[in-house]
Formats: C-alpha cells, sequence, structure tokens
C-alpha cells in the first residue's frame, strides 16, 4: 500500500442498524456477531474496516453487563481484527429517565451514563477502545420540551453537568448527539445552547450525524431556526453551502465525534423517535449531500486545516430492511464511501 495512504481518521462501522426499527412485530433483530461478520467482511481495494460503535442495550450488550462479559465482548470483537470506539448509552425510559426531570427521571439517567462509562473505561483497560466518547441525547421529547423551554434546557444542563462529572471520574468524555426528535436538541440554536448551559467542553461535546444535522437546516421541529425555506429548491448548491457552513461554524468547535450518513431531506417518525433523519444508503440517488464534500465542513475549520479532533468516524445508516443489511455489497459501499471521507480529509501517523 501506498505510504502516503490516509490512516486516520480510524474507520468504524455502527452496529445499532441490527436493532433500531427492528423487533415489536418488525423485522427481527440482527444479531451483534452478525453485524461483527459482516463488518470484518467488508474490503474495498484491500481497505477494510478498523472497528465498530457499539448500542449498549440488549440483544446486542446490556448495559448491565457484568466484567467478565465486558471481557467476552472486547475478545469477540477482537478476534475480528476490530476495535470499539463510541457506545450509546441507554439513557431513555423504563431503564432511563428525562433530562429534563429534576428528580427520578434524572437518577435513572444518571445511572445509565454511570454503568456505560464503567464499560467503555473497562474496554479502554483491555487495550480494545482507543478512541471515541458516550454517545448521549435529553431523553425529553421536543412537545413535553416545548411546555417549558428554558426551564427545561436549564434542568437538562444540570443533568448533562451531573452527567459530566461521572464521565470525568471514568477518564471518560460524552457527546450528544443533535436529532431533531430529542428537545432541546432539535435545532442548531438550541443545541449549542444547551451545550453553552452545560459549560463543559472538556467532557461534553457534539456528536454530529450528516443525516440529522442535515434536518437542522430545514427548520424540521424549530422552523424558527431553519436556514433554508420549506421550499428550499436541493438545486441551489451555493445556498445549500452558505447554509451548511453557518451551522457547521456554529457546532464545529463542539465536534468531538463523528457520523458519516446520507439524508434524501425527508423526515421518519417512529414511537419516541417523532420526526427524525431518514436515513438513506451512500448510492441512494434522492441523497442530498456530496458526502465527502460535506464531511469536509465538519472534519476542517474554518481555514480549510484538517482538525485532527475525530481519530475515528462511524457510518451511521438505521431503518433498512434485513435483506439490505444482510448483503455484503451493502457494507462494501458503505466502506467505500469511508474511505472517499478519508482519502479528502485525513492525516497519516
Amino acid at each position: 500500500m501506498d505510504g502516503n495512504v490516509n490512516n486516520y481518521p480510524k474507520l468504524h462501522n455502527a452496529a445499532w442498524p441490527g436493532l433500531v426499527g427492528k423487533g415489536d412485530g418488525g423485522e427481527p433483530p440482527i444479531p451483534l456477531e452478525k453485524m461483527l461478520d459482516m463488518t470484518a467482511a467488508a474490503e474495498v481495494n484491500g481497505i477494510r474496516f478498523d472497528g465498530v460503535d457499539l448500542f449498549l442495550t440488549e440483544p446486542h450488550t446490556s448495559i448491565d453487563t457484568p466484567p467478565d462479559g465486558v471481557k467476552a465482548l472486547a475478545d469477540s470483537v477482537q478476534s475480528r481484527g476490530l476495535g470499539i470506539g463510541s457506545l450509546v448509552a441507554p439513557v431513555w425510559p423504563p431503564t432511563g429517565g428525562s433530562a429534563a426531570d429534576p428528580g427520578e427521571g434524572r437518577k435513572k439517567f444518571l445511572d445509565q451514563v454511570r454503568k456505560a462509562c464503567a464499560i467503555g473505561k473497562q474496554l479502554r483497560e483491555l487495550g480494545i477502545r482507543k478512541t471515541g466518547g458516550i454517545r448521549i441525547d435529553s431523553s425529553t421529547d421536543v412537545e413535553t420540551w416545548a411546555k417549558d423551554p428554558e426551564g427545561n434546557q436549564k434542568r437538562i444542563a444540570e443533568t448533562f453537568r451531573l452527567a459530566c462529572d461521572i464521565a470525568a471520574d471514568h477518564g471518560e468524555i460524552l457527546v450528544a448527539e443533535g436529532e431533531i426528535c430529542w428537545g432541546g436538541m432539535h435545532s442548531c440554536r438550541r443545541m449549542v445552547q444547551l451545550l453553552e448551559l452545560t459549560d463543559r467542553p472538556d467532557v461534553l461535546g457534539f456528536q454530529a450525524d450528516m443525516a440529522h444535522s442535515m434536518l437542522f437546516l430545514m427548520g424540521y421541529n424549530a422552523p424558527e431556526d431553519a436556514f433554508l425555506p420549506a421550499d428550499f429548491d436541493w438545486s441551489d448548491t451555493a445556498a445549500l453551502d452558505a447554509a451548511y457552513a453557518k451551522m457547521t461554524a456554529a457546532l464545529r468547535p463542539w465536534t468531538y465525534d463523528f457520523h458519516v450518513a446520507q439524508n434524501d431531506g425527508s423526515v421518519f417518525g417512529s414511537g419516541s423517535h417523532d420526526k427524525t433523519g431518514r436515513h438513506c444508503l451512500p448510492k441512494d440517488p434522492n441523497g442530498k449531500l456530496d458526502i465527502p464534500k460535506y464531511a469536509g465542513y465538519w472534519l476542517r475549520d474554518s481555514a480549510g486545516a484538517i482538525t485532527k479532533k475525530c481519530r475515528h468516524i462511524c457510518w451511521d445508516g438505521c431503518m433498512f430492511p434485513n435483506a439490505t443489511l444482510t448483503n455484503p455489497q451493502t457494507w462494501n459501499d458503505i466502506l467505500e464511501a469511508m474511505i472517499a471521507v478519508r482519502d479528502a480529509h485525513g492525516w497519516r501517523e
């Protein structure tokens, strides 16, 4: 391999497409072992995925997994030549709780963060996890949040500050993913406000997902914060570029974790995920994003220099049929998109 080829950021696949939107009368979940096998098997021009990001929930990995189970998980992933990166903490009810609830909801939320941080710390000590954070959100729907916007922002920030104390005790960082279904994080303005109110940039950052954050531009669930008009013409790339630059300028300083993804400009609602970004595959002709181009808005600063803040990037794409997710070509196409991002905005160490 050419010695000038970038080897950072590391390329990770997400395990949660095998879980999100599965079960409950729909298609069955895809076991973690199967997701790991498909990730390890993907290959494009001799390049493979470097690792996986994991969802700490059953039937993949229980948040209550004991230390010997965490060791078994590490061994299973390592046996496939993969590492582990960011971990999703299941902060939602019934096991978790709303970050806007200063009582029992906050206690449950923090309990889940504590358990996730303990697993993350053990995986780091085992040597298989060298990068990534613990993913959280507000666990508060937009409708409930909207009953007291400013008060709820302050309560969520207080919960996040307490979560930051827990993370710091474990040597972890937290990454808050901006999805428009979560109150207080459902627009660029509100996401920045929440990060500033929490005021723990040493521990809490933003997890940017290209599919979800694109909807910040459109103002779904927060039309007052839209960057683009409701009838925006997606062929107007100059206007899209200008809006994208404004959004990323506000969020990039906080971005510690990054998801490569594609979006067709529509929204999808399911259960607590009300009007969230509809992921589509990287080669979907309806995709609105030039993936390598717009990834650069997150991975390079305003002067065009690579920030190197995200030492791994992860593909995120959910709600696809199992027939799609078990097709090897799906993962080769995704890996190809990831490589293109690294070729354009990576570095070598």
